[in-house]
């Protein structure tokens, strides 16, 4: 069972467009624990940890978000697991 972590930065339409709350929607049902915050710059960063397969399903996820969201950039960086739990969003 290899886990890892991943951070994004999402940018576009991603702010006031149920973003964050959607995001940890999906998380929660791939088994993601983890977090998503506003930027002040307008962008969202969500970062988050699980099986491999879910850390993908979810990127893909990410690149196009909820329905009204237009994610027009994306920034992953890998990190190293925490073994955190829970999903959190501010």
């Amino acid at each position: 069972m290899a886990i890892a972590r991943r951070r994004v930065i999402a940018g576009g339409e991603v702010q006031g467009v149920g973003f964050r709350m959607n995001a940890r929607a999906v998380a929660i049902r791939l088994g993601l624990s983890g977090f998503a915050r506003n930027l002040p710059d307008g962008r969202v960063e969500v970062e988050f940890e699980g099986q491999n397969d879910a850390v993908d399903e979810f990127l893909d996820w990410l690149g196009h978000g909820p329905r009204y969201a237009t994610v027009e950039s994306m920034e992953v960086a890998e990190l190293e697991p925490t073994g955190a739990g829970g999903f959190d969003v501010s």
